[in-house]
């Protein structure tokens, strides 16, 4: 799908293949090999559906920038090619030219698979007036009340949130955020392979449409 010059594409799971003049994957994970070779690569945190070493092998290039979690590093191995990596914990704002990035925080409230001691990320990707919000594998927490700021009528403020439950936010839960941080577009992940079903997708859906809320169910490409 195409917000103004912006591509967005789902990968599946939690990973997202973002255009514009540059091409950023996130969290890529199971995607085919002919996909394009990666300007910048943002990994949310370790786990193996989200730091994915066999991935990232497809996509690099020479100059590839992964942008990641401290504990993310001791995973990547030697790639062929020479890479740059920066390590980022939340509150990090980074200027790439044609985009802004700033992380911000992702991690569990009730559950013990992502804790806050981690330091993992969410990314807020601003292009010109394109605002992009990757949750990565989080709760509902209040951190996410500062993200309203986003939804200004002149910019496109787009939510990618997790809804498979378990490891994240559930269908409710992920409903919740919307509601809390208004995007001008959600549209769900983390659900069709790991954790989480179609039928939570369209559930969650449903409940975005009968609040007025603009939602697009993404087919993995």
């Amino acid at each position: 799908m195409r917000i103004e010059d912006v591509e967005i594409k789902w990968l599946g799971h939690s990973g997202f293949l973002i255009k514009n003049s540059k091409v950023i994957y996130i969290d890529p994970y199971n995607i085919k090999k002919e996909n394009e070779k990666a300007d910048v690569i943002l990994i949310t945190h370790s786990h193996y559906d989200h730091c994915s070493i066999a991935d990232m092998e497809k996509i690099v290039k020479d100059g590839t920038r992964i942008i990641m979690p401290a504990d993310c590093q001791s995973k990547i191995t030697r790639f062929k090619v020479p890479i740059k990596i920066e390590v980022v914990e939340p509150g990090k704002d980074l200027d790439l030219g044609h985009m802004k990035i700033s992380t911000v925080p992702a991690y569990n409230v009730d559950k013990p698979f992502h804790s806050k001691e981690e330091l993992w990320v969410g990314y807020v990707i601003k292009i010109n007036d394109v605002v992009i919000y990757h949750a990565g594998d989080t709760d509902l927490i209040p951190e996410m009340q500062k993200l309203t700021g986003h939804n200004q009528a002149k910019k496109k403020f787009i939510a990618l949130l997790p809804i498979g439950g378990r490891f994240t936010m559930s269908v409710d839960e992920a409903f919740e955020a919307v509601k809390l941080i208004k995007p001008s577009l959600v549209i769900p992940m983390h659900y069709g392979s790991v954790v989480g079903t179609e039928k939570d997708a369209k559930e969650f859906y449903d409940l975005c449409k009968a609040e007025g809320f603009e939602v697009e169910v993404l087919q993995a490409e």
